[in-house]
């Protein structure tokens, strides 16, 4: 990933100094194990343990010339330990290596991800709180359709984000195995008790159903489900840059001093951040598709999805880190309206309250066809000639033989609408 769109920590999981530490971690856990089955002498586990050192750029030149990674990472390994350089890698194959430090990486990478989702949870329930009872209309394709709060919005976003962590979690665990079983995973040149004692010390779980790799349906639930919490962070931003549009200006996100929105138009305070949000999430899910493709294999192993996985696998924990972490700073930061939600109710002349009236002349005995045709006729009517819909109806001879003014009245009271909102809270665990 590009560095615009990376923040250091999560940066540092992927460097290749962390993961060649990894390498030689596992590598050096694997001599302990054949120690403890008596199949190394203390003197030379000792001696590798004190002597083992490894030169990423020395293992970048070997590469060149071997053109297998974990060939030249061996070799270099094994330079410096010297005479009891035959113990390093003994029965192991490149995978065994490989997807065991890529479980410790990822899982490292989801506890990053976990810890951003639980504080943006805490930025929402802030947000949801402050705004619970706070008036404004709700939309369904995009048009007026009746009263909510804004504080339910933000609920909403927190119980689905909610969601995705318990979502992110479930992939850690998944991720978190590693293998040491050989290069079919028949355990033929190792001990099964060395996997177990490398996996232990390493604090992951065992891939005991593996080949030469651990499966690859395990990635892909890992990348669909970042994927998913990415759509989810674009839901809420897309939210946020329509209520920032000119003509409803319920919301903006933050806009510094001494930012800018436009090279041309002064004037401009644009939604770039929720934007940006919106453009990543699309590579999440590509990046999803891509680790699916993975999971068919050939046979036990083939490499096609090592140069798929190089990037994707980093590249969208970079993403959702970063993405995550933008939308804390939005909703942290955003600017809220509550005049202009309170104009907008109004922008309709009543017409959110047209339910509400459809069920009351229902109540009184009409058929609902009958009563749906009054009510629409009236809201038409009131719309295309710009007038107040709650006089229209008071004006129509057919509502004021089923209703009286009164009862009219008491259709257009939001409070009515919104009566709901403290249980609905409440059962999101949000009192």
């Amino acid at each position: 990933m590009i560095e615009r769109y990376t923040l250091p920590k999560m940066l540092k999981v992927w460097s290749e100094e962390s993961k060649f530490e990894k390498m030689l971690q596992i590598e050096l856990l694997s001599c302990e194990g054949w120690f403890k089955l008596g199949k190394i002498p203390s003197k030379s586990l000792t001696a590798i343990k004190a002597r083992a050192k490894i030169d990423i750029e020395k293992i970048k030149e070997l590469e060149e010339k071997t053109r297998h990674d974990v060939v030249a990472f061996v070799n270099n390994l094994s330079e410096s330990v010297g005479q009891d350089a035959k113990y390093i890698h003994m029965g192991l194959t490149s995978n065994d290596i490989l997807d065991t430090t890529l479980a410790l990486q990822m899982a490292q990478a989801f506890d990053i991800l976990i810890d951003d989702v639980e504080r943006l949870l805490s930025s929402l329930v802030k947000l949801a709180k402050k705004y619970k009872s706070t008036p404004c209309v709700g939309r369904t394709h995009g048009v007026h359709a009746e009263p909510t709060t804004f504080g339910l919005k933000a609920a909403l976003w927190y119980d689905e984000t909610r969601r995705d962590l318990e979502s992110l979690k479930e992939a850690q665990k998944l991720i978190a195995v590693g293998k040491l079983s050989g290069t079919i995973g028949t355990y033929t040149n190792i001990a099964p008790e060395i996997e177990k004692y490398v996996c232990e010390k390493l604090g992951l779980g065992i891939s005991y159903g593996s080949t030469q790799v651990i499966p690859r349906d395990r990635h892909a639930a890992c990348m669909t489900r970042i994927a998913i919490t990415g759509a989810s962070l674009e839901r809420f931003a897309t939210e946020i840059r329509h209520l920032q549009r000119t003509e409803v200006m319920e919301v903006e996100e933050p806009f510094g001093k001494g930012q800018k929105g436009s090279s041309a138009m002064p004037h401009k305070r644009n939604p770039v951040m929720c934007e940006r949000i919106c453009g990543l999430a699309r590579l999440l899910r590509s990046n999803a598709l891509a680790e699916i493709e993975n999971m068919a294999l050939w046979h036990e192993r083939d490499i096609s999805h090592s140069s798929v996985e190089r990037v994707i696998l980093p590249d969208s924990t970079l993403i959702l880190d970063y993405i995550l972490n933008q939308f804390i700073e939005v909703v942290d930061g955003l600017n809220v309206n509550t005049k202009n939600m309170l104009i907008n109710l109004g922008n309709t002349r009543g017409l959110i309250y047209s339910q509400r009236v459809l069920l009351e002349l229902m109540s009184k005995g009409l058929a609902r066809p009958i009563a749906y045709d009054i009510v629409q006729k009236n809201a038409f009517e009131a719309s295309s000639m710009n007038k107040d819909f709650k006089t229209a109806l008071l004006s129509d001879p057919k509502v004021k033989r089923v209703l009286s003014a009164s009862e009219i009245e008491a259709c257009f009271d939001i409070k009515f609408y919104l009566r709901h909102i403290p249980a609905i809270f409440k059962n999101l665990g949000l009192e």
